[in-house]
């Protein structure tokens, strides 16, 4: 993955905020991952970065779109993206079962704010992409869009033996 590493030696006492605006660590990242996402408005990420003893405190976040295919519909949509995050990272101990983004090399400490922005970005990516909460599909049978109106297949009405159930009310 693309990485974006800051050596902690390097930060004020006080911290420092940086801002990233590579689109091409986020193409690079989509395309290592087989992440099917399209640039839309240009990601933006602002950190603030914290030295610690063993560590650093992180503050920050990314905003900007993608534009993504539908789940149900296959159009492309623009999907906001905005996250905030604050952390404090830490060197990896002997038996953590997570690797750390900070890492101890013969400058000091390091950080890779990539890793953690990128950790971010994906759980802001929806489950189950939807152009909008009411869209209707595609026809299983033809293919066409049904958010543009019908299409001629003949609906299946469904097994005619369970046609008892269909106006069955239950009361609570």
């Amino acid at each position: 993955m693309s990485e974006l590493w800051i050596t902690l030696n390097d930060i004020p006492e006080e911290g420092q905020n940086f801002v990233f605006e590579d689109q091409n660590f986020w193409s690079a990242a989509w395309k290592q991952y087989k992440v099917e996402v399209k640039p839309g408005d240009a990601l933006v990420s602002e950190v603030y970065v914290l030295p610690q003893d063993k560590g650093c405190l992180v503050r920050g976040g990314t905003k900007g779109s993608v534009t993504i295919a539908c789940d149900r519909c296959t159009a492309d949509y623009k999907h906001n993206i905005s996250t905030e995050f604050e952390e404090y990272e830490q060197v990896a101990e002997d038996g953590d079962d997570e690797p750390s983004p900070v890492v101890k090399t013969k400058e000091g400490l390091k950080i890779d704010i990539g890793a953690l922005l990128w950790e971010h970005f994906v759980m802001a990516l929806p489950i189950k992409p939807l152009c909008k909460e009411e869209c209707k599909g595609l026809c299983g049978k033809c293919g066409a869009d049904l958010n543009e109106g019908g299409c001629e297949c003949e609906q299946e009405e469904g097994d005619p033996r369970l046609a008892v159930f269909r106006n069955l009310k239950i009361k609570n």
